[in-house]
């Protein structure tokens, strides 16, 4: 069985790793379903920062994959999205290869419809790339993408978390005014789609400086290949080199996308059907379609971290009775956890004598005790909640200097 995280979240299975943390398969024993949840790994506070605003993204959209609820337990953080199980763009090329003009029609459409929802929220992504595009396991149905990981993404106004003369971004899927050092802004999430849309037509990473070079000495080139000319110019313009000359918004890239297609054969000579697989393989032993084979220990909800928009479940039962009130008060262990103390020993009614060994009362003080005295508290065991309110704060007051200066 796995651990369990906050009371909620049952960690089954590492199903992949970012730089800041590993995504895990987890149970939602309060949804009754799977999720992916990232667990953040590292404890500085510029991760911690970065962390806090990919959690506070949320953009309801069927083609944006953005975190749904997050959750603190102990010294650890962690935020839950839709467990998507096709895998990315890049197993998709590694399965088929450069994909027809008509299938890449389709999941460009789904990439600039999600990526125009995550624009008019006014957040840039910054990272798009193959790796980041996920799919759903459709089989040889209609594609379903869904854009991920906005763990560098950012919303304008915002304080940048880098220094200036950093560049933040993968190489190769970088715009060139990115490189120079310029300020976040959408056309360069539309060039790195340009040379998404590259990836998909040729099956190989596109040389982005190479294009970049081209377009300055010669212009705009003829097609590629295996590219059609119709397509190529609403591609072409995703390319320029000035921002000024690429299309203003995703929706304008969209509409000439859709123009392009019309002019577009069904299908091809060699095209075959594409399926697209279920990537995340078994789970693993004591977890099953319906979740964990043993349900997880109860948890009173009121000890719970819980994300601030998850509904209200203190009035909700349990098959398990309701326990009567200690001697003591209850406590909560290290996983978070309600549990009542251990039983009082009874006092014994004889007093045995043995070598080397006398019986003591449990109620009586052991020798050396000085009245009065009480043992010295440990330190505290939880230290994510406060750790994470201070970095929002910090953010906030950041964000409102900014916004005087």
């Amino acid at each position: 069985m796995g651990e369990v995280f906050a009371g909620r979240y049952e960690l089954a299975d590492p199903i992949g790793r970012g730089g800041v943390g590993a995504v895990w398969r987890a149970w939602d024993h309060r949804r009754r379903r799977y999720v992916a949840a990232k667990v953040l790994q590292q404890r500085d506070a510029h991760t911690l920062l970065r962390f806090v605003r990919e959690q506070a993204l949320r953009i309801d959209h069927p083609h944006v994959l953005a975190p749904a609820s997050w959750a603190a337990d102990d010294d650890q953080v962690l935020f839950t999205m839709d467990l998507v199980s096709g895998g990315s763009l890049v197993h998709l090329i590694n399965d088929y290869g450069p994909l027809p003009p008509v299938f890449v029609c389709t999941l460009l459409d789904q990439l600039l419809s999600g990526l125009g929802a995550v624009h008019t929220e006014g957040v840039v992504h910054r990272d798009i790339k193959p790796a980041n595009i996920l799919l759903e396991a459709t089989g040889t149905g209609r594609p379903r993408l869904r854009l991920s990981d906005f763990g560098i993404a950012m919303r304008f106004g915002e304080p940048r978390l880098t220094e200036t003369d950093l560049v933040v971004g993968t190489p190769g899927y970088l715009a060139p005014e990115q490189l120079l050092g310029a300020e976040p802004d959408f056309p360069g999430d539309l060039f790195a789609v340009g040379l998404v849309a590259l990836y998909l037509l040729e099956g190989a990473k596109p040389d982005g400086k190479e294009i970049v070079r081209y377009f300055l000495e010669y212009g705009t080139p003829g097609a590629p290949a295996r590219v059609p000319e119709p397509l190529w110019q609403v591609i072409a313009t995703m390319l320029q080199p000035d921002p000024a000359a690429r299309f203003r918004t995703a929706s304008g890239a969209r509409k000439a996308l859709a123009a392009a297609r019309e002019l577009l054969p069904d299908t091809g000579p060699d095209d075959e059907p594409i399926e697209i697989f279920d990537q995340l393989g078994p789970l693993p032993p004591g977890f099953g379609p319906e979740g964990p084979h043993k349900p997880a220990a109860a948890v009173n909800a009121r000890w719970e971290h819980r994300s601030p928009d998850a509904p209200d479940t203190s009035g909700t039962t349990t098959d398990a009775p309701l326990p009567t009130a200690p001697a003591t008060p209850p406590s909560m262990s290290d996983t978070g956890s309600f549990h009542l103390p251990p039983p009082r020993p009874p006092r014994p009614t004889a007093t045995p004598q043995t070598a080397g060994y006398t019986a003591r009362d449990p109620r009586t003080p052991p020798p050396g005790h000085r009245a009065g005295t009480r043992p010295r508290p440990g330190p505290p065991a939880t230290i994510a909640v406060p750790v994470l309110l201070l970095a929002l704060l910090c953010y906030a007051v950041g964000f409102w200097a900014l916004a005087r200066a």
